[in-house]
């Protein structure tokens, strides 16, 4: 070696001659001796790092705040089996208070600086639209977002966007699919209060999208009211409703869980007789809180399943892990979802074998193929499928809680009962 190193060296000082930086020349030599490591790994020579940015302040942190302690409680789990092969799992979390402005640079420094293999549990789709040009810059995994949104499901899918979650226009389908075959109601008496932005905007062409299936012929038929992200500003969305020469029957809100509460109880005082149905970004737990406790006509969809669901493998040692990392959290969907979004994520890591990198984290999710992590149903993802699951399940506010639906019972809250 020491005469390879002296050839190698004077052939170095020959080019220096002509230009070449040192630096620059003696790399292949230094990688090949193991010497120099690639600037993803700068963060730390054991631990495998992972990146948040999420709404930890604001209208919207129960929700970036229940997406991080789930991904942690995950991570711990990791870390007390013994790591990734003997590595610690480790997540910087970084607040945007959901707003897209401060997403970016949050991102940029995850990358940049901290040099993540990753992010996980991005929260909310302006945000991930506000990440996205630079994860497909700089080839980062993008990987479970708090979020159903279309622009994050292309086909073929981005390489490094990765999903676990069915999508808001799988989650409005099954509302509409129920209200009408089931509820009876006609794709006119339904109505939307969405959030002013991209996030409302997919829930409502999902749902647009959905009652087009079942006939709908002109949307200027459909009412659809808005409201300003992070602004309790909900009344003139309300009024539009209460003017319209018919009220609807069913209105369908796609926001968060503080305008949509505010929305629902003027409703409510307004004389409002309509069932509301929310999709699962709006936060159920936190919606229920702020609600009175006798309201019923109030559906959630979700992504996960009922967090104290305990005939569940993975929901038991969801409920064992959390109450290990932090024992005075309380389970909810927020947090099941960040903790089978870091499972997947582990799973994928276990099956790895050196060099971990960026690129190479990708690619071991995309190998998982078809698998189950105690759901009791097939997850997949692969080159082409870039969404591990489909599956909605839809909950009740009932006495200030939230409670497992079935869609059969429908005909019965619509009647008041």
């Amino acid at each position: 070696m020491i005469p390879y190193l002296l050839a190698y060296i004077k052939g170095i000082s020959e080019k220096v001659k002509w230009g070449f930086t040192p630096a620059v020349l003696l790399l292949p030599l230094l990688t090949s001796l193991g010497l120099a490591q690639p600037v993803w790994a700068k963060n730390s020579s054991s631990d495998l790092v992972f990146g948040m940015s999420t709404a930890l302040t604001g209208p919207a942190a129960d929700l970036g705040d229940n997406m991080k302690a789930g991904v942690l409680a995950g991570f711990h789990r990791a870390n007390t089996n013994g790591g990734i092969h003997g590595r610690t799992i480790r997540l910087i979390a970084l607040d945007d208070g959901y707003e897209p402005s401060r997403t970016t640079p949050n991102i940029r420094k995850l990358i940049e600086q901290d040099r993540v293999l990753g992010i996980i549990g991005n929260v909310g789709t302006p945000t991930a639209m506000a990440a996205l040009p630079i994860i497909n810059e700089q080839h980062r995994l993008f990987f479970a977002p708090f979020t159903g949104a279309g622009i994050l499901r292309k086909n073929p899918p981005d390489r490094f966007v990765i999903n676990y979650r069915a999508s808001y226009a799988e989650e409005t389908a099954a509302m509409i699919d129920a209200l009408v075959t089931i509820g009876k109601i006609q794709p006119q008496q339904i109505a939307f209060f969405t959030q002013r932005d991209g996030y409302g905007d997919a829930g409502y062409i999902g749902g647009l999208t959905a009652l087009k299936h079942h006939g709908l012929n002109d949307e200027h038929q459909i009412i659809h009211t808005r409201y300003e992200r992070n602004t309790l500003a909900v009344e003139d969305a309300l009024a539009t409703i209460l003017l319209s020469e018919h009220l609807p029957r069913a209105v369908i809100l796609v926001g968060a869980y503080a305008p949509c509460a505010k929305f629902i109880r003027l409703a409510r005082d307004a004389g409002l007789d309509a069932l509301f149905l929310n999709v699962s970004f709006v936060g159920s737990m936190p919606l229920a809180a702020a609600l009175d406790n006798q309201e019923f006509r109030t559906l959630v969809t979700q992504v996960v399943p009922h967090p104290s669901e305990t005939d569940l493998p993975l929901v038991k040692e969801f409920q064992q892990d959390l109450h290990s990392f932090d024992s005075k959290r309380t389970p909810n969907y927020g947090n099941l979802e960040g903790y089978i979004a870091a499972r997947i994520l582990v799973r994928a890591l276990l099956k790895m074998t050196e060099p971990i990198t960026p690129d190479a984290v990708v690619s071991a999710l995309e190998q998982l193929e078809t698998f189950d992590v105690g759901l009791e149903h097939s997850l997949r993802l692969d080159t082409s499928q870039h969404q591990a699951s489909h599956q909605v399940w839809v909950t009740q506010l009932k006495g200030g809680t939230v409670v497992p639906f079935d869609w059969k019972n429908l005909l019965q809250i619509l009647k008041g009962n």
